[in-house]
Formats: C-alpha cells, structure tokens, sequence
C-alpha cells in the first residue's frame, strides 16, 4: 500500500561533491553538496546563491567537482555549516553556519594544482573534474535557490579504478563513492546483475 508523504528533500541517492573555487583575493575555498547530475560532459549543480561558491563561480567561471570516496566522510562532516562568505548571511548564521576562511586546513585535505582551471583539485579525492560554467539557471523562483550548469573540461581519476584493458573507463567494482540518500551517508553495495539501461561498451569498443 503507498501512503502520501511530504518530505523535506526528494534525494533518493545522490553523489556528494566536493566543490573547489577561487576566492576574490585568490585563496581557495572548498564546500560540500549533493545536488548534481551529469549528462554526457556536463554536469547541473544545485546551490544557494548566497554561498560564496555561487559567488566564486560566477565570478571565475569556473571550479573543479571533486569526487570523495566513503573513508572521506570525516573531512566532510568537518566541513558542514562552514561557509567562505564574511559575514555569514543571515539565513544561513541562523541554521549554525560560521565563517572559515582555510577550509582545506579544518579539513586536513590537501590541494594541488588544476591544469585548464585555477581551482584547486583535492588530492583525498579519487576523481576530479575540473569544468567552466555555461549558465546560471534561476530555480524555484522566489527563492535564492539555483542550478549552475557547467562543462567538464578535463577529467582526473585515480589510475587504480580503470578497467586495465580500457584505461579511458572507470572499472565500476573499483569505485566506491560517498552517496547522500535522504540526508545520510551511504556508499555502493555489491553489484546486482549487468545493465542494459545504459550500456557503456558499443560493439567497437
């Protein structure tokens, strides 16, 4: 029998990301989430704009998307209700958030450099994507709510997740990301059976 709910989110698994920028003064700021889906190599990410992400981002046109794994779950949870923006809007100082400025620092994650974006990427992270924004799309008006869509320009994975005999595929068994589902932590369990939703392997490849 189904039963109407009315839940606070509708995230029925969704990845977190970890979302690198630069501030104005050049130094990096760092912000998890977990409102992005991807479409061929470009990805829509759902943000506040009053974070200091959306305000980087639209001022550089550009952030890496860094993919953490389930072991990372500390340094994301020791980056909740931080927020880069001084002073902290009103909304959010309400809901707990406070004002760190080393946000790689607090979180014991180390940067390293991009290579088209000046965005740092996240050494901890076993994937990073580094894109440029497109276009800023308005979302649930009125709201401060919005959806950045941007393109993946390059694409960096830990060598030990791709298939050996197609080293431009990520070995699926091998990757184990950190899922948000219904505001908790999961990762992947074992594989169910093969797919032919959307298969990844044509007859030439």
């Amino acid at each position: 029998m189904h039963v109407e709910i009315e839940p606070k989110i509708l995230y029925f698994g969704t990845s977190v990301v970890l979302i690198s920028t630069l501030n104005e003064d050049g130094t990096p700021n760092l912000a998890p989430m977990s409102s992005a889906w991807w479409l061929n190599r470009s990805c829509m990410l759902g943000l506040s704009s009053k974070s200091q992400t959306v305000l980087n981002m639209i001022r550089e046109g550009e952030c890496v998307l860094n993919l953490p794994s389930i072991d990372l779950i500390p340094a994301i949870e020791s980056l909740t209700l931080l927020t880069g923006r001084n002073p902290v809007p009103e909304s959010k100082a309400a809901r707990g958030y406070r004002f760190e400025a080393d946000k790689f620092g607090v979180s014991d994650l180390t940067p390293i450099p991009s290579r088209n974006v000046q965005a740092p990427r996240v050494l901890q992270c076993p994937v990073h994507l580094e894109a440029k924004l497109v276009k800023v799309h308005p979302f649930e008006e009125p709201s401060s709510l919005v959806a950045l869509e941007v393109h993946i320009s390059k694409i960096h994975v830990e060598q030990e997740l791709t298939m050996e005999d197609h080293p431009n595929y990520v070995n699926p068994s091998k990757w184990n990301p950190m899922i948000m589902n219904f505001c908790e932590y999961f990762g992947l369990a074992d594989q169910l059976s093969t797919s032919r939703l959307a298969p990844v392997f044509g007859p030439n490849a």
